[in-house]
């Protein structure tokens, strides 16, 4: 799946702060890919990351980064987890690695910072937090994580059976990508990866975890999460464009995969209840 992530308008940057409690349950496995780069510097965590193929397990205080457009999944272990995620933007002639001047950002990696190394972060992460996403300070504390993630003891991998990866499919998720309001069929995405349609299912059920009609419907839903929040369109707007039969079933889908209804989600989740959150 393609996240969709977009930043604010004018801003290359993201740091936020996210914080799970002792009640929190394991995050399912959910590979996906999305155009920013992601930095994620973990504080109480377990589990482990998949990216390319390899597979990390996740210790507390480690961190862990993906390039854009490169397949990964976290799966975390129940119970209270930290982290702050760092986004940013891969658009334009600027990519991270290129800025920063570290070849390392090319390819996802996982690494254990040491204690000094850890101080280092957390001081930059205090700075890092509270600022606008457009300030000027943020992208050089921004670039100084990088380098100190890179500089950090890697973490090993462990190569998955069968490779692990999704390019074989990948032809069916970018038609997808390209437009969600008219995926192809199974058949349809099958013949786009040079695939009979039987081995297509088993090979999609078996890399993703999902049916490729489960997967459409996700990749759907997770867009219609962003735009509820981006924009003023109204909720049946929202599922037209996306290609849902009609809202009101657009809303049943959108209640089950969230636990809420649209309306309740953007009237929570948008911009005038996070400024009051704040």
């Amino acid at each position: 799946m393609c996240e969709p992530v977009e930043l604010r308008p004018g801003a290359r940057l993201r740091v936020e702060r996210v914080r799970h409690g002792a009640d929190a349950p394991a995050s399912p496995s959910f590979p996906h890919f999305h155009d920013v780069h992601e930095l994620v510097i973990f504080g109480r965590v377990g589990g482990w990351m998949l990216a390319q193929g390899q597979r990390y397990e996740l210790a507390p205080g480690c961190v862990a980064f993906v390039p854009s457009t490169r397949t990964h999944d976290f799966a975390l272990d129940p119970g209270p987890r930290d982290w702050v995620l760092v986004q940013i933007d891969a658009g334009g002639d600027d990519p991270v690695a290129a800025r920063t001047g570290v070849a390392a950002l090319s390819e996802p990696f996982c690494a254990q910072p040491n204690a000094a190394q850890r101080v280092r972060l957390d001081t930059l992460v205090e700075w890092a937090v509270p600022l606008a996403p457009d300030a000027a300070s943020l992208r050089p504390i921004v670039e100084l994580m990088l380098h100190t993630a890179v500089a950090a003891p890697r973490v090993a991998g462990e190569r998955l059976p069968h490779g692990g990866g999704i390019d074989r499919l990948r032809p069916a998720i970018e038609a997808l990508r390209r437009d969600p309001a008219h995926p192809p069929s199974a058949a349809e995405a099958a013949s786009l990866c040079a695939m009979s349609a039987a081995w297509f299912s088993r090979r999609f059920q078996r890399q993703i975890g999902l049916s490729w009609s489960d997967y459409v419907r996700t990749h759907r839903l997770h867009l219609a999460s962003q735009r509820l929040l981006e924009d003023d369109a109204s909720v049946a707007t929202v599922a037209t464009a996306l290609g849902f039969s009609s809202p009101s079933h657009f809303g049943e889908l959108f209640l089950r995969r969230f636990g809420v209804t649209p309306a309740v989600y953007r009237r929570r989740s948008g911009p005038n209840e996070r400024r009051q959150e704040r």
